[in-house]
């Protein structure tokens, strides 16, 4: 389709740049180090880089509290580095998104410095009380802080101080930021936490368990004003791409952000299969329920105009580990994930490591986590007098690091010569890169097929979505384009299951070397893509 946005035919690998590919010894991953690995991205087949931020921050959270939006972090390399990194990119067919983090800065950016003085032009560029109003965090606790006998808005942690929106030279501010980064080659944004950046009222909010206040800045009428702007004044200009991370969005709400009469955004990440095996909060994990998650799954496919598909991110603990099974049947759940992932509407997003089944961090001592996010619930938790062992099952569950261990190249780690920031998973001497090269029926090599299906195959971009069957942890669902079918069938569980005779075709794709349907059993974790044979 000559008409279509190429986004919708690509494929994207998110990469957390700490944790990619470290180049010079010091344990952190780096630019240098991501421009090594360009060759293996373009081999593995992705069209589009999304990289998690890159700027000059004091890394209070790991790069979201930027102190300069023009400006690379010494710990990744120089702005020379960046412009090789897009020029490499760019002569392998890559294109480079970056996250736009415009809810909040780092304390330690100069507008906010310069904020603290009550007659500043800059004291506006913050949202600053004499008196704090009730809200809470998402990283728990008030969502203020005080500086002198004033009070500042940090809907995250104390050092990320929320931006005003309300007030116009924040909206030109970031316009020019923007357009820096559009000027210089890159293809787009991943818009962090982009449905709460304007606040309605700074009123006292409704009493909650968690994040009191929501109701005066989720999803307000004058965030979509803010990015119907951002469009019209700059992106449109552009040949470029959008998706926001969307905060407890329902469907309805995902498509006021994306439809295209809206002018907004071009897709959304949405949460809700996110949230099918916890209680209340990521926090508190349940036992992982296929039924449950197939259901929001289908609904997201029918009810949203373009979906942002993924199982994992930097934020997210490790797919395999979360949905399939990273022991008795690595593998085989891992190809299932991918194969699933890969063959729904929408654009698929992909997270490093996850092409080599990456699993949930090993990671013993508390003091061996980095995360800010991760120490601050554990000192409330502690604080609530929670046991011991209920903490360390929380962090194994579901601490950001455990999508964050550096990436795992080789069985000695191959991630840096010097220590690594985080701890490597110890499970790096059999889940690597180089085994999966070297193996025809790797996780990889699964993927690299399912890449190159993805993006040549007309009924995976286009085509519609419908499901057929959602019964005993088995999913099946089927795209249509112009006559022609594609069917999907997961088997969800570690139980053999049987495959509904009603489905026919030749086998275009199966993580079990399957060529026939006529065995009705379905192997645990076993997937099949399907051709629907027309009927004469």
């Amino acid at each position: 389709m000559d008409n279509r946005q190429p986004w919708k035919s690509s494929v994207v690998y998110q990469i957390y740049p700490r944790s990619f590919m470290d180049s010079n010894g010091d344990g952190i991953g780096d630019i240098p180090g991501i421009i090594s690995k360009l060759d293996y991205l373009q081999d593995l087949g992705i069209d589009i880089l999304w990289l998690s931020p890159v700027y000059k921050s004091p890394n209070d959270d790991n790069g979201y509290d930027i102190s300069d939006y023009l400006d690379i972090h010494p710990d990744f390399g120089s702005m020379a580095d960046m412009d090789e990194l897009i020029l490499q990119a760019k002569q392998r067919g890559i294109r480079i998104i970056m996250d736009l983090v415009i809810n909040h800065t780092s304390d330690e950016h100069p507008w906010f410095i310069e904020s603290q003085k009550k007659d500043s032009p800059y004291r506006d560029y913050y949202i600053w009380k004499d008196q704090p109003n009730n809200w809470t965090s998402f990283f728990s606790g008030p969502a203020w802080d005080k500086i002198g006998d004033s009070y500042y808005l940090h809907l995250f942690s104390k050092k990320q101080p929320d931006l005003n929106w309300h007030h116009p030279p924040v909206m030109d501010e970031i316009q020019k930021i923007i357009r820096f980064w559009l000027d210089k080659g890159i293809y787009g944004f991943r818009c962090d936490v982009i449905n709460i950046i304007y606040k309605s009222s700074l009123a006292d909010g409704k009493k909650r368990l968690v994040l009191v206040g929501r109701e005066f800045y989720h999803s307000q009428e004058g965030c979509h004003n803010i990015l119907k702007t951002l469009r019209k004044e700059v992106l449109s200009n552009y040949d470029c791409m959008t998706v926001g991370e969307t905060v407890l969005v329902d469907t309805k709400q995902a498509n006021d952000l994306i439809l295209p009469d809206r002018e907004e955004l071009d897709m959304v990440f949405g949460f809700e299969h996110m949230e099918t095996d916890q209680i209340n909060n990521k926090w508190f994990k349940t036992r992982f329920k296929p039924m449950k998650f197939m259901k929001v799954i289908a609904k997201w496919q029918q009810e949203v105009y373009w979906n942002a598909n993924y199982l994992e991110n930097h934020d997210q603990p490790r797919s395999i580990s979360r949905f399939g099974n990273d022991q008795k049947y690595h593998d085989q759940s891992a190809k299932m994930l991918a194969t699933l992932l890969f063959t729904l509407k929408g654009t698929p997003y992909m997270f490093e490591g996850q092409e080599i089944g990456m699993t949930n961090a090993d990671i013993k001592r508390l003091e061996d986590f980095r995360d800010i996010e991760t120490h601050r619930i554990v000192a409330l938790a502690k604080k609530l007098h929670f046991p011991s062992f209920y903490i360390k099952h929380m962090l194994k569950t579901a601490s950001r690091d455990n999508a964050r261990q550096p990436m795992q190249w080789k069985k000695e780690g191959g991630f840096s010569t010097g220590i690594s920031w985080l701890k490597m998973n110890e499970n790096k001497s059999h889940i690597n890169v180089e085994d999966n090269l070297k193996n025809t029926d790797s996780i990889l090599r699964h993927y690299q097929e399912l890449i190159r299906l993805r993006r040549t195959n007309e009924v995976l971009i286009d085509g519609s979505f419908k499901p057929l069957y959602m019964k005993h942890n088995v999913f099946i669902f089927e795209r249509n384009l112009a006559g022609k079918t594609l069917i999907t069938v997961s088997n969800m569980s570690k139980k053999i299951r049987k495959l509904p005779k009603s489905i026919q075709g030749s086998i275009l794709l199966s993580n079990m070397h399957r060529t026939t349907l006529s065995n009705p059993q379905l192997m645990p974790y076993e997937s099949i893509l399907i051709v629907k044979e027309k009927r004469s």
